[in-house]
């Protein structure tokens, strides 16, 4: 796959911009962060599901580049903003059709997933050599059918309902 085609440099330029908003969350406002949130994340899902997965190249995967600490940063921050919001019952759970009790799942603990291989991503595509960058898309999108993908939509779900709650206009910041 050629790394510099106009899907694949799109898709580079939403993740990098996803990733931007989630590090500098703290000086977004609780509804600026969800509207945000709301125009940037389809975005990423429609970026991603125009790509086909390239083959590898390289016999080792691509390194990763996010630790621990920065992953609970995003986690972190994200819960901070949004408080009790947060938390959301999750319908598409494996675990769902076996239980009798909704399942509480989190926003930020979605974003924290996405941002991490998001991340990743990027900082592979950022080193330039072509065969890394071909293998950093590969593990993205290949996690993206896997596990981001639906992480996503769950967390727009989420946001969505929350922007337009009949809340959203009157929440004081």
């Amino acid at each position: 796959m050629d790394v510099y085609n106009k899907h694949v440099i799109e898709y580079v330029t939403v993740a990098a911009e996803t990733c931007l908003l989630l590090e500098h969350v703290n000086e977004c406002t609780r509804n600026e962060f969800i509207v945000r949130s709301l125009k940037l994340l389809p975005l990423l899902y429609a970026k991603a599901e125009v790509l086909e997965i390239p083959a590898m190249v390289l016999d080792d995967v691509p390194e990763r580049f996010v630790t621990e600490d920065d992953y609970q940063y995003v986690r972190e921050s994200v819960e901070a903003l949004l408080g009790n919001d947060n938390v959301y019952l999750e319908v598409f759970h494996p675990e769902m059709k076996y239980s009798d009790t909704p399942i509480a799942a989190f926003i930020s603990e979605n974003l924290a997933d996405i941002y991490q291989e998001l991340k990743d991503f990027a900082a592979s595509y950022r080193i330039g050599v072509e065969d890394i960058m071909n293998d950093a898309l590969a593990v993205s999108l290949e996690a993206f059918g896997e596990h981001w993908g639906q992480k996503l939509l769950n967390a727009v779900r989420a946001l969505h309902a929350l922007r337009y709650s009949d809340e959203f206009e009157s929440y004081e910041e």
